[in-house]
């Protein structure tokens, strides 16, 4: 069961949200909206940072490219550091590695930055490859995230329940589900109240313990 995982990275490999918060705050402020609370701004971990301007603030595509500009000012230097490790990740990985699985990380964030992230805390050889979105534009939904991960790690041809997409969103979950891979949601990251489970999860698991044991074992 599952010789092929795709992972979320923000709130499922690592907590990012110290950088994100800032760096969103920091981008806020340039277009005159204070926002003191940073907990106010965790709705911003997990999607695309153009759907989010437009959703939460109403910015049109002109602020929202320069929202973006002056986030990546603070995040591509300080920001992308402000994030910690979820305890136990790097063992899971070294486990999957181990057992024969191939791994991919499918992420909303840019890859250059999805690569600085894996190198700085040592996990980036766990991974057959990295996908995430690009500058030029490509890749900007979860759909077209994972179904490059896809093309990249797993044969054309593949059943459900040989392949899970790892998310603490639902945009992860929606992900999975467009492509016919099995959802698997992760409560210890950013979803709200029933996200996971609205969006069709499969599996929600409470800890990285119960995840380890669904990918190499198959049950809770």
């Amino acid at each position: 069961m599952f010789q092929y995982v795709l992972f979320d990275l923000d709130g499922t490999l690592t907590d990012p949200k110290a950088g994100i918060t800032s760096c969103v705050q920091y981008a806020l402020a340039d277009a005159g909206i204070i926002e003191p609370n940073l907990d106010k701004l965790e709705p911003f971990i997990g999607p695309p940072l153009t759907d989010s301007f437009r959703e939460f603030y109403g910015f049109d595509d002109e602020q929202i490219k320069r929202a973006i500009d002056k986030y990546h000012e603070r995040f591509d230097e300080k920001g992308i550091f402000e994030n910690e490790i979820i305890e136990g990740i790097p063992e899971l990985l070294k486990a999957l590695k181990d057992a024969g699985r191939r791994v991919s990380i499918a992420s909303s964030k840019p890859r250059p930055l999805v690569i600085r992230i894996l190198e700085h805390f040592e996990i980036a050889q766990y991974f057959d490859t990295v996908v995430g979105s690009e500058f030029d534009g490509r890749f900007a939904t979860k759909e077209a995230v994972v179904e490059e991960a896809l093309r990249q790690l797993v044969p054309s041809v593949y059943e459900k329940e040989d392949v899970a997409m790892v998310g603490d969103r639902k945009f992860d979950i929606q992900g999975a589900r467009a492509h016919g891979l099995t959802g698997i949601g992760v409560s210890f990251g950013y979803a709200g109240e029933h996200e996971l489970e609205d969006a069709g999860a499969d599996y929600i698991v409470d800890t990285v313990e119960e995840l380890q044991r669904l990918l190499l074992q198959g049950s809770l």
